[in-house]
């Protein structure tokens, strides 16, 4: 599992953003359409919303990767 650290102040980051930050996505397009697509899965159930918000021991899931965000 990998992991992401939100930066100093952050409450959250969103979901398509995470993708990128996760080096998952090139950009926030392609995380867009995979998003919307179905393909991610947040904490395991099916997120579409790219602009879901995810916070400290949320865990998504794409193309077989974890990744657990964190403080």
């Amino acid at each position: 599992m990998e992991n992401i650290s939100l930066r100093e102040g952050e409450e959250f980051i969103k979901l398509g953003q995470a993708m990128k930050k996760a080096g998952l996505e090139e950009s926030g397009v392609d995380a867009k359409m995979d998003i919307q697509d179905g393909l991610v899965k947040v904490n395991g159930e099916v997120e579409t919303r790219r602009g879901r918000k995810l916070y400290d021991g949320d865990v998504f899931e794409y193309d077989g990767v974890q990744v657990k965000i964190s403080k």
